[in-house]
């Protein structure tokens, strides 16, 4: 029997990694890792408050342990935070460990969609927008490079984003397609 699947998602702040993974886990039945869940339960506060206290730099180092600690977990879907591609050993271990999949949606998208969120430290500024603009120019070629697989997350539902993950999922030959194993029961 081959060893349990390992997904990872990747992407903008805002394109739905947990969500969708929280879908893909049940649907596959594996278990969901939400890397900035899990730094939150370790460094014991919110990220935003620790980004405060802290700097950038100390979270990523936290960041980083806890990716190199969960990616490639047999079983598991990883959902990471949006700038977990910035350093090259999370892309190295995220790519090399699991199948990655890059939830791509536009800063216009990502804008709308997060236009009351309070939350995302990276987006506290006067500007939101140009942010998510600056973030995504940064960022897109880090995420396709990590990626094995680009989801294109702009206007679809989650249902529609988790059939379209699980589609290219099922063409690479990971996951059979729905009913297969009961198909192959059926002839015996």
């Amino acid at each position: 029997m081959s060893e349990p699947l390992s997904l990872s998602l990747v992407g903008m702040p805002g394109c739905g990694k947990s969500t969708v993974g929280r879908h893909l886990a049940r649907q596959l039945g594996l278990h969901l890792a939400d890397s900035d869940a899990v730094i939150e339960q370790r460094i014991g506060m919110p990220i935003r408050e620790y980004f405060a206290a802290h700097g950038e730099e100390a979270f990523r180092d936290v960041e980083q342990a806890v990716i190199d600690e969960l990616a490639g977990r047999p079983g598991l879907v990883l959902a990471t935070g949006g700038g977990a591609v910035l350093r090259p050993s999370n892309r190295d271990a995220l790519h090399s460990r699991s199948h990655v999949l890059y939830l791509r949606a536009s800063p216009e998208e990502l804008q709308r969609r997060l236009r009351h969120d309070t939350q995302r430290p990276l987006l506290q500024v006067a500007d939101p927008l140009q942010r998510l603009r600056e973030l995504y120019r940064d960022r897109d070629a880090l995420y396709r490079r990590t990626a094995h697989f680009v989801v294109e997350a702009a206007r679809p539902s989650v249902h529609g984003l988790v059939g379209l993950a699980l589609a290219q999922l099922e063409l690479a030959g990971l996951i059979e397609p729905p009913g297969a194993a009961a198909r192959r029961g059926a002839g015996s």
